[in-house]
Formats: C-alpha cells, sequence, structure tokens
C-alpha cells in the first residue's frame, strides 16, 4: 500500500477515533491524572476479590443444585437439552475451577498491577464456559439468567471503567450470534428455536446499556470526586505552607505581635511580646494580662489608646512604660489598627509592639552629652573670652598681661583640648575599635610612670597613695601607652568624685593565668544604681567638685580592657570607699 493510500485512510480513521474518545471514552491522558489511575486499579483489584467470593458462592449454590437434581430432578429443568441436564455439572466444575484460579492470580503481582486483564479473563471464563459447551453438543445456548446475573453483579461491584464491562459483554454477544450463526446452531426452546429473538435481543441489550451507563456515570463522579479531593488536598497543603511560614513570621518576628479584645485582655501573643513583657511563653501573656490597664506605669494610657483608636482607627509611635512581670519598667512603642466586621462593629486590635528602652537611653545619653557639651565645653570658653574682652576694653594700645592671667588662658585651652580629644577617642573607638601595639610589659613600669605623672595633681588633693604592684609579677601581653591611660583615668576618676586627703591603693596579684589588678580608695563610693551604669558612654556620675568631664574616662578604660581580652568592673558601697578592677591577659 503507497503512502498516499495509508494518509488517505488515516484521515478518517483518525477522525472517527476522535469522535469515539470524546463521545464515549473516559477522559484521556492530559485529563486524568496518573494518581486516579492508581486509584482505579486499586479500587478495580479490591473489588474483584469480592466478585470472586460472589461468584464462586453463586456457582457453588447451583453445583449443589445440579448435584442434587441428579438423583431428584427437578421439573423445571426439564426443558433443558439432554446433555445439559447430564453434563451441567461437567461445566459448573469447569466455572468453579476458573474462579480458583482467578483466585491465584489475584494475589500475584500481575493481579496486582493488571486487575483490568484479571477482569476480562474471571467473566470471559465463566460467560463463555457454558457457550463453548453448548457448541460442542451442537445447539445454541440464549444463557439470559447467566449473563444477566454475570453482568449485574459486576455493574454493582466494579463500577469503574466501562470500557471493560462493554468489552466483556460484546465478546460473549460476538460469539453467541457468530459463531451459531456460522455453525447453523438452534435453541433448545420449542417457541423459539431461532437465535435471533427481538425480545432476548432487546432485552439484553437494553440490560447491558443500563449496566454500562450506571457504571460510566459512577466512574465520571469517581474522577470528579478524586479530583476534588485532590484539589482539596492541594489547597489545603498550600495552606499549610502559608500557615507555617506565617506561622514561623509569627512565632519568630523581632517585635511583639498581639491581638488585644476592647475590653482589655490579650487574644493572641507571639514570643517576642512574651520577651518583652518578661515571660517565658506566649501564653503566660494572654492567661495573666486580663486587664491592659495594668500593664502601663500612667494607667491613663489605655484609656489614651481607646480614644485614639475609636478617633483615627489606627495608632502609630504610641510610646509608654510598662511594667515587666519582675517589677522593672521599660519602654515600648505600639503600632495597631482597629479590626472590624462588614457592619463596621468592633472585634479587636491587632498590632506590634517593639522594645524602645534601649533607643530611650541612648536619646537620654545623648541629651545628657548635648548638655555636658554645652556646659563643659561653654564655660571655659566664656572664661577665656571674658578674659580677653577685659584686656581688650583697656585704653592702652599696648596691653601688658600678668602670668597669673596667660595661666589661666593656658589651663582653660587645655581643658577645651582635652574634652575635644576624648570626644575624637569616644567616636574612633567606636568606629575603629581600640588599636593596640602588643608586646611583653612589665606591669610595674606602667605603674610607676602614671603615678609620677600624676604626682602634681596627687599633691594638689593631698592624696596618699600606695604602690602593692610587685616586680616578680609575669609579664602581660599588653599596649603599654594604652595601660598608662587605663592606671590614669582610673586615679584621675578617684580624685575629681572624692574630698582631699583621699587614701589611694593599687595591687596586681596573679589569678590563673590572668593579672588581676585594683585601684582603690577610702572615698565616699558609689551607688549601686550608679556602678551599674559606671562605663556607659557618656554618663557622669554625682561629683563632690565641679569636674570637667563628658563621662568618657571609664567608657574608654572598658574599651582598653576589652581589646587587651579582659574584664573591667567596680565593687563600691556609699560610705565604704571604691574598688576598680581590671584583669589582664600574661604574655
Amino acid at each position: 500500500m503507497g503512502k498516499v493510500a495509508r494518509m488517505l485512510m488515516a484521515t478518517p480513521f483518525t477522525t472517527v477515533q476522535s469522535w469515539w474518545r470524546k463521545t464515549f471514552c473516559v477522559p484521556t491522558t492530559d485529563e486524568i491524572t496518573t494518581l486516579y489511575r492508581a486509584w482505579r486499579n486499586r479500587f478495580l483489584w479490591q473489588r474483584l476479590r469480592l466478585w470472586l467470593w460472589l461468584a464462586l458462592i453463586c456457582l457453588l449454590s447451583f453445583t449443589l443444585r445440579d448435584f442434587y437434581g441428579l438423583f431428584f430432578p427437578f421439573a423445571e429443568l426439564q426443558q433443558l437439552p439432554e446433555e445439559l441436564r447430564t453434563q451441567r455439572l461437567v461445566i459448573d466444575v469447569a466455572m468453579l475451577a476458573s474462579i480458583i484460579i482467578c483466585f491465584a492470580l489475584h494475589k500475584t503481582k500481575l493481579g496486582r498491577h493488571r486487575p483490568d486483564l484479571l477482569f476480562l479473563g474471571s467473566s470471559w471464563s465463566i460467560s463463555l464456559a457454558s457457550q463453548l459447551f453448548a457448541t460442542l453438543t451442537g445447539f445454541a445456548l440464549p444463557d439470559t439468567i447467566g449473563w444477566s446475573l454475570l453482568f449485574l453483579s459486576q455493574a454493582v461491584l466494579m463500577p469503574v471503567c466501562w470500557i471493560l464491562h462493554l468489552l466483556t459483554q460484546v465478546s460473549v454477544l460476538i460469539y453467541y450470534f457468530s459463531v451459531n450463526t456460522a455453525l447453523g446452531l438452534k435453541t433448545s426452546i420449542p417457541d423459539h428455536p431461532g437465535i435471533y429473538n427481538v425480545t432476548f435481543i432487546l432485552y439484553i441489550f437494553w440490560f447491558c446499556t443500563i449496566c454500562d451507563i450506571g457504571v460510566y456515570l459512577y466512574d465520571r463522579l469517581q474522577r470528579s470526586e478524586f479530583f476534588a479531593r485532590q484539589e482539596l488536598e492541594s489547597a489545603y497543603q498550600k495552606l499549610k505552607v502559608a500557615e507555617a511560614k506565617y506561622r514561623s513570621i509569627f512565632e519568630n518576628a523581632v517585635e511583639g505581635i498581639f491581638q488585644s479584645s476592647p475590653d482589655g485582655h490579650y487574644i493572641t501573643a507571639n514570643p517576642a511580646l512574651a520577651r518583652i513583657y518578661g515571660y517565658s511563653l506566649a501564653q503566660e501573656v494572654t492567661a495573666n494580662f486580663t486587664d491592659i490597664e495594668q500593664l502601663y506605669v500612667d494607667p491613663n494610657r489605655r484609656a489614651e489608646f481607646v480614644r485614639l483608636m475609636e478617633k483615627y482607627g489606627s495608632v502609630s509611635e504610641f510610646e509608654s512604660q510598662i511594667y515587666r512581670q519582675d517589677g522593672s519598667i521599660v519602654w515600648i512603642s505600639e503600632k495597631a489598627y482597629a479590626v472590624r466586621d462588614e457592619h463596621l462593629k468592633l472585634l479587636y486590635y491587632e498590632g506590634l509592639i517593639e522594645d524602645i528602652t534601649q533607643r530611650k537611653q541612648t536619646e537620654e545619653e545623648l541629651r545628657v552629652f548635648f548638655h555636658a557639651v554645652s556646659h563643659d565645653l561653654r564655660n571655659p570658653v566664656l572664661g577665656t573670652l571674658m578674659v580677653l574682652k577685659n584686656l581688650l576694653a583697656r585704653s592702652e594700645e599696648n596691653i601688658a598681661i600678668s602670668r597669673s592671667i596667660l595661666e589661666r588662658m593656658i589651663q582653660s585651652s587645655d581643658r577645651q583640648l582635652n574634652l575635644i580629644n576624648s570626644l575624637m577617642e569616644a567616636h574612633l573607638s567606636e568606629v575603629q575599635g581600640i588599636v593596640l601595639q602588643l608586646q611583653a610589659v612589665q606591669l610595674l613600669t606602667v605603674v610607676e610612670a602614671a603615678i609620677a605623672d600624676l604626682g602634681p595633681l596627687l599633691a594638689q588633693n593631698q592624696a596618699k597613695l600606695t604602690n602593692l604592684v610587685s616586680a616578680d609579677l609575669p609579664l602581660v601581653n599588653a599596649d603599654p601607652t594604652q595601660l598608662w591611660r587605663v592606671f590614669s583615668n582610673l586615679i584621675v576618676n578617684a580624685l575629681k568624685h572624692n574630698p582631699p586627703e583621699l587614701l589611694l591603693t593599687i595591687n596586681a596579684t596573679r589569678k590563673d593565668e590572668m593579672i588581676y589588678c585594683t585601684v582603690s580608695d577610702d572615698g565616699v563610693g558609689i551607688s549601686q544604681q550608679q556602678s551599674d551604669r559606671l562605663f556607659d558612654l557618656y554618663f557622669r556620675g554625682t561629683s563632690i567638685g565641679n569636674s570637667v568631664s563628658l563621662g568618657l574616662g571609664l567608657y574608654l578604660c572598658k574599651q582598653i580592657i576589652h581589646a587587651h581580652g579582659g574584664e573591667i568592673g567596680v565593687n563600691s558601697e556609699l560610705d565604704a570607699g571604691t574598688t576598680f578592677w581590671f584583669t589582664l591577659p600574661i604574655s
């Protein structure tokens, strides 16, 4: 056959095939997924086992009837052909054997993977067994009852893949009509010996059609339900993923997330909010805060929060002080909005809470810093400016200046320069960190240099300093210049904040692989509240006299010691003196 002829034949065949699939066939591979095919095969395999049991029991019942009929003939069976009456037990045994074989195949790998083939084989083994027997004995057998039971039981118990049902039915009918017609066989029914009986044909046609339509509709319904379940499962999985994502955001957020009721209790809270309030679990927040008004240091803040919500529907940067679980006070900033239903009824408040305590402290430190700059730098400048203006007010062209005035101007300029240098050092230590030139250093040499440089200041304050640092100490791995600054700052700090005649003691001892250094005095001492913040940037403690300081000395000491890999601290009580201590690594 030529190529052109094959193309001409293929075109109508393809058209008919496409029409057949669209009209009668189950959905194509593009419409039905592998999951549904697997489910349908599993369903067919499971139901096939039930059908085989039913077929086995049914055949056993007919076998018992035929066995009983050998000894006590039934009147209703007298119209059957002689061969069929005498040899029907052979047919029963053959069909029972085929059912048992199908049972064995059902448990094999083939039966599990191809239940459609097992379906066809089991059906044909029952329907064609009697037909083959009738053909061999020379008559046609319109087995209306047997076919009805077979096709109906299959449609009821295995209502999927209607094309299989149609194939089993058409195969039996083709055999019945074609073989019997070709051989010229007649039925054993006296009134209707011909195989073409209109009533019989109509009955079989509509019986099979109804069964197949039922199977088709059930199969389509199951497919639709399967895909609906798949879509629902997919949507549920997406919902779980989205819920997990937003749950992760909710659980791991840095800001506190909350929902609170209009009457003042928390509905939901995340772990960050629990940490802000001093709790370990978010459930403790919802359980313990039955009245949010008690949370605020200023009880009127909750009323103000509600008022702003009612007026604007939201608040932003609503800053308040609150009590934590341990009684301490922190600053928070709230950003929230009102959630309402479709009838504009208020349901709850929802928003974020941020701990801004550190920011508030920084703002306070900046305020103190700017005050210190304006005060500590302004006073020396004003003093110097006043002296210069007084000199300029004289009428002489050449003005003589006394040594004392020049000394005061120099001292004032030195103080300004020291303050400016301190600011620069603090800034550099924040941005770049302390730069060290490490070497093996004998601690006694550094201490003696610092005491010698501060000799005039010690004499001016009538202070007595005792140096207990031993020359036998191991060498330390340090920057001698930076270490000199630490001892100098600690000594000057003690002199500034205590009255004259102060007793100072410097000591150093070995503790494991570190040198433990102390600078002690018998002065007025420091309160615990001041001790906690003594090394903070720009913190200035209370002083006996008027000191020109920005509160940078101890902060720089902390930066230097930490850069060396050591620690620094203070032990003090009011009216009991103060001991500053720090550690340094041994070379």
